[in-house]
């Protein structure tokens, strides 16, 4: 019988932080107001996420140091709940992914440290002297209604018994229809038409347990 299937937001879900906004950080406090409030209109669903996904990338101009050291800050700030909460689901033969509109090369340590082989993400470009060369601009979540398009393609894939989504934005909520149970998680940012709409709310990942059993 087919595993069933969970999948993760990463930022403000896996991680307190937003990997952009991070990146946007070190280019200062002027960029990193910019970004941030970039991201928090198009996470709270007041811009489509194509809107600002590559002007943030275009003023960032992140290098490959940049994005290793959020990586770095991902796995620092880790939700408190994550590693028990993904090792016992694992333990109970659930398959676990991670589905993010953020950046894949910064997303794989924390990845790693969860024991999450998959992740669906941006892939980001670099010149050889690590200096920014772009990103996929094709991939689905790069833009509103791409993570829908990647909970068909998965389900499809890997034809699951039962197929969960777990987030904080609008993006995230925007899987409700692909999935069989969409999960609102608020442990760092409560958005209201999340809360609002989610089959189920939560703000510590181990609250799941219960949930899905």
């Amino acid at each position: 019988m087919p595993a069933p299937l969970i999948c993760f937001d990463c930022d403000n879900t896996l991680s307190s932080i937003e990997g952009i906004d991070e990146l946007g950080r070190a280019r200062g406090a002027a960029v990193f107001a910019e970004v941030e409030a970039m991201t928090n209109d198009a996470m709270n669903g007041k811009l489509p996420v194509e809107a600002v996904f590559g002007r943030r990338l275009e003023i960032i101009r992140p290098t490959r140091a940049d994005v290793e050291a959020v990586g770095r800050r991902y796995i620092e700030t880790i939700e408190p709940t994550a590693r028990a909460t993904i090792a016992e689901l694992k333990s109970r033969g659930w398959t676990v992914i991670i589905v993010s509109g953020g950046f894949r090369p910064a997303i794989q340590p924390l990845a790693a440290l969860l024991g999450i082989a998959r992740i669906e993400a941006v892939d980001l470009h670099f010149h050889p002297d690590g200096s920014y060369a772009g990103y996929d601009a094709g991939y689905p979540t790069t833009r509103s209604g791409g993570k829908p398009e990647v909970m068909a393609r998965l389900r499809r894939e890997l034809a699951p018994a039962r197929m969960v989504m777990v987030g904080d934005g609008v993006s995230d909520l925007e899987t409700a229809p692909e999935v069989d149970l969409f999960v609102g998680y608020g442990g760092y940012v409560a958005r209201d038409k999340v809360r609002a709409m989610a089959a189920h709310f939560v703000t510590r990942l181990d609250q799941l347990s219960s949930i899905l059993a």
